[in-house]
């Protein structure tokens, strides 16, 4: 092993710093700008290639300016011309799929401002709940049947299935009787369960049973008030399956060859798969039942794409055609709820078919005041108010989808439909419930016109209000109608007797009335809400809504001094006698006007705070005054890091600016305070939680110590610095954050190693007494497995030691005598330095092994090079053995083609052009045994 601090080259530093100056160039600034346009030579190269020939080329040049982002638009950009060299065929295929996808996505697929079906199930089955008992029809799975073997004929397999399904409609099921609501949706639930275990048991009759028993459940409403939540229950089940007959047949078109794309046309479709198909849709067409037919045959509506382009489109009408057959008006409005769903699922560009559902459903919504659902009515004790708020989630769904994306005429002329039928107010609740808010918020006038002439009988007027309340939240009506608007709701609304009724609507209107108008009305709207909840204690009935008006009211009260001077809000706030309530709205309130901080959020600011406060702090040049000021800030502040941080730094610059000023006066006294201050900062530290704010901060302080000559004190810095090393930990958090600390402890070494070189030695503790405890920090620290940091630290330590031995160091501490004087070039100083130079490199040499062992050859490589810059900076090329070790290192570096070939280029172009320099013509022997290796 060669010792690297023998042969470092004698540097001539200012030598070195001249030839590294920018050559000064004179430029014409009249043809000169920065920002004026490049004119770039373009060459453009044309093959040529014909059958039987070789392949020619002609070139032309031509000047022009050339914008670097115009190439994107001519297609010249990497990735085209990537592409451009692709398979032809690869590529035509590409961008047919590409063409294909863009045509999907531009086909009026439904968007993000779409409500999905998800997000209404839950508050349907929260709102409409029964106390009354429920009953259920069980298949108990008969299984008379026998299996069909693989030698039976087709015709005896349909046979026997078909006889399966006879039995099932013909009674091999079991009524459950007086249910609870729970026990109901844990029967559905266990039957949607049922329907899972069966398909994946390959059980594909007895699954198909169980959609079609819960199908019939639908047209069951002996608990009338239940039934919407019975649909969403049922109908989640009825999803289940469509989607597991449509995956299965879609699996049935994979093949070894290829897969199906998502926007497959019926020719991808093999005829196994169209067969299954089939059968699927035939079975579904022998159900005898009206109600579980169209359910199950809309459930798998979207397997229409597997038989044919126009098939979904010819279903679509004729299902909606199906349910005119249904004629309990409740059962119908939610069967076309859900054609309507499937059909906005699989092709939401027919909207024909939602249309004429909607049409259709206002020609039979007269059957509400039948007999036959009147008498339903009585026999089952529901009143008319009661049951007609139950068609609100069928016919809010319907509305949503013909109104999503619906021109004004579509929308107003549904509206003039609504008119005909005597401003039905369930109808026109729907109306204002699903079309867009700025459509209903522009006709307000109209719609209050309209809710003026309803019949208040079946639906309440101040349910209609509330719902145009709520269009009003979302968006502005006409200026000039803003106040007739909130007189004629509020007209209705504060005439309500009952206090629920009364606060569901308030706590909507109070919205646009602290939206549009200012503290004076909001005044009086709280007035009215505490007349009403006031008596009999109302409001403890109603805290969520009363919550909800505080947050609406404090939301567009920006300024805390107007929103404390309305005049009803402490009263307002005085209906919160509840204690838990209580608390959480005036959390809410201070939410809304105080930044709330976390404990760390906290802490920070103070400090922030305490630091500025620090710093403007100033004694003049009674330092010790200044320093017993910092001595009680620590003691004061001994909870918050960052000001003891802040105290530290201040400290050290109070020391340099003592010896500034005094400028040699009073030594004694002046080295005494210094002394106090470098002795404030070593027994601060320690008592920091931060790892490397402790580290930095040792050094920051001794270096402090090293210039104004206190060396023991420096000393004594460096080695605390050098003991907790050991101590820092794998991962540290910066911002939140679990980070390594390799990379952090690097550098700080590289800072110390610049410090190291002008510490002077101890004359009690031997030559180089730092950098060798030091080097033995570095060998015992645990270093991961996949870093190359202490193989990097190793390089620094050799910089170091070939600037250790230099004549004179590169740069000096004032009045502080470095080893380069003590030791003036001694020979044993230097030989102790060759050792530790043996040593390192042992250690890099080593590690460099051990990545060909492990295959690490990128990290091989990338060191390889990396020490081959050390010697080359560092080191004397004369010296045969060093050069041979450059040589070696170059080699290894370009090994297995991992090198990159540019930088192998641009050093080898450097040592070239350094051979040209005085007394560097060596540099030319060595670059001509540089080769550079092809990666070809």
């Amino acid at each position: 092993v060669l010792m690297f601090a023998r042969h470092s080259r004698n540097r001539n530093y200012k030598a070195e710093f001249a030839s590294c100056r920018l050559e000064a160039v004179l430029l014409e600034f009249g043809d000169y700008h920065p920002l004026k346009p490049i004119t770039v030579t373009e060459s453009k190269t044309k093959k040529v290639t014909r059958k039987g020939s070789t392949s020619s080329t002609s070139s032309s040049s031509s000047s022009s300016v050339m914008d670097p982002l115009s190439s994107v638009l001519d297609g010249t950009d990497p990735l085209s011309l990537f592409a451009a060299t692709a398979d032809p065929t690869a590529t035509a295929a590409a961008m047919d799929s590409s063409r294909k996808k863009r045509d999907r996505d531009d086909n009026s697929m439904i968007g993000s401002d779409f409500e999905p079906w998800s997000s209404k199930r839950g508050e349907i089955l929260t709102r409409y709940t029964t106390t009354e008992k429920l009953s259920i029809n069980l298949f108990m799975g008969s299984e008379k049947g026998k299996a069909v073997t693989a030698t039976s004929a087709m015709s005896e397999k349909v046979r026997t299935r078909l006889e399966e399904l006879d039995d099932f409609e013909e009674g091999s099921q079991k009524e459950l009787l007086n249910l609870t609501q729970q026990d109901y949706v844990n029967r559905i639930e266990e039957l949607n369960q049922s329907l899972k275990d069966a398909w994946a048991s390959d059980q594909k009759v007895k699954a198909l049973k169980i959609v079609i028993q819960c199908s019939k459940l639908l047209s069951d409403t002996s608990v009338i008030q239940f039934y919407p939540s019975k649909f969403v229950l049922i109908t989640d089940i009825l999803d289940t399956f469509g989607k597991l007959v449509y995956e299965r047949i879609f699996s049935m078109c994979v093949d070894n060859r290829s897969v199906l794309p998502d926007d497959f046309s019926p020719e991808n479709v093999n005829d196994t798969a169209k067969e299954t198909c089939l059968n699927w849709f035939f079975k579904i067409a022998s159900i005898r039942e009206l109600i579980p037919r169209f359910y199950v045959e809309a459930s798998i509506l979207k397997c229409n794409k597997f038989l044919s382009k126009t098939g979904i489109s010819e279903c679509l009408p004729r299902l909606t055609c199906m349910i005119r057959g249904i004629g309990d008006p409740l059962v119908s409005v939610y069967a076309r709820a859900y054609l309507c769903r499937v059909g906005m699922e699989v092709a939401p560009h027919l909207k024909e078919s939602l249309n004429k559902n909607f049409f259709d459903f206002l020609l039979t919504f007269k059957q509400i005041h039948g007999d036959m659902v009147q008498n339903q009515l009585v026999l089952q004790g529901v009143e008319l108010p009661s049951y007609l708020p139950l068609y609100s989630p069928a016919m809010d769904w319907i509305f949503q989808c013909i109104s999503y994306h619906a021109p004004e005429a579509l929308l107003t002329e549904m509206m003039e439909r609504c008119k005909k039928l005597g401003n039905n107010a369930l109808l026109l609740n729907s109306v204002m419930s699903a079309f867009r808010a700025e459509f209903i918020a522009t006709r307000s006038m109209d719609f209050i016109g309209m809710i003026k002439e309803c019949d208040e009988s079946g639906f309440p007027k101040h349910l209609l209000f509330r719902s145009l309340g709520l269009n009003l939240a979302l968006a502005d009506p006409p200026e000039s109608d803003q106040l007739q608007i909130l007189n004629e709701a509020w007209k209705v609304i504060t005439k309500l007797k009952n206090p629920q009724d009364y606060i569901n609507c308030a706590e909507v209107w109070v919205e646009y009335t602290c939206k549009h108008f200012t503290k004076r009305e909001v005044n009086t709207v709280l007035a009215d809400v505490i007349k009403h909840m006031t008596p009999d204690r109302a409001f403890e009935d109603s805290y969520p809504q009363l919550q909800s008006i505080i947050k609406k009211v404090i939301a567009h009260f920006h300024d805390f001094s107007v929103l404390f001077s309305v005049e009803k809000f402490l009263p307002f706030l005085d209906m919160f006698q509840k204690e838990s309530v209580r608390v959480e709205v005036c959390k809410c309130i201070m939410e809304a006007f105080i930044n709330a901080l976390t404990l760390e959020d906290e802490k920070r600011m103070l400090a922030y705070l305490i630091n500025g406060f620090v710093k403007m702090v100033s004694f003049g040049r009674d330092f010790e005054q200044q320093l017993s000021f910092y001595v009680e800030a620590r003691s004061m502040f001994c909870n918050l890091e960052p000001v003891l941080v802040q105290l530290i730094h201040s400290v050290n610059r109070l020391a340099m600016e003592t010896r500034k000023v005094m400028k040699g006066n009073h030594s004694r006294k002046t080295a005494a305070f210094v002394r106090a201050c470098v002795a404030y900062c070593f027994i601060t530290i320690p008592s920091l939680v931060g790892i490397f704010t402790r580290l930095n901060l040792y050094l920051h302080s001794g270096q402090v110590a090293l210039a104004n000559q206190c060396l023991s004190q420096a000393d004594a810095f460096f080695k605390a610095a050098i003991s907790l090393i050991p101590e820092v930990p794998k991962t540290i958090n910066i911002d939140g954050k679990m980070r390594p600390s390799e990379s952090f402890l690097l550098e700080f070494l590289c800072n110390f190693f610049s410090t190291l070189l002008i510490v002077p030695d101890h004359p009690e503790h031997g030559v180089l007494f730092l950098v060798r405890e030091l080097l033995n920090v570095i060998q015992d620290y645990t270093w991961e497995d996949s870093s190359d940091d202490k193989i990097r630290i190793y390089t620094c330590v050799l910089h170091l030691l070939s600037a250790m031995s230099q004549e004179t160091y590169l740069y000096h501490v004032d009045k502080v005598d470095s080893n380069d004087s003590l030791y003036g070039g001694d020979s044993k100083f230097l030989a102790e330095n060759n050792k530790l130079c043996e040593t390192v490199m042992v250690q890099i040499l080593e590690h460099l092994k051990a990545l060909a062992k492990d295959e690490a050859l990128k990290r091989q490589s990338s060191l390889g090079l990396s020490f081959f810059n050390s010697i080359l900076a560092h080191g004397d090329l004369r010296n045969n053995k060093l050069n041979q070790l450059s040589v070696n290192l170059w080699h290894l570096a370009q090994r297995h083609g991992c090198a990159d070939t540019r930088t192998m280029v641009k050093t080898l172009e450097y040592i070239k052009k350094r051979s040209k320099q005085p007394d560097m013509s060596h540099l030319m022997e060595l670059a001509l045994r540089l080769p550079l290796q092809s990666r070809t």
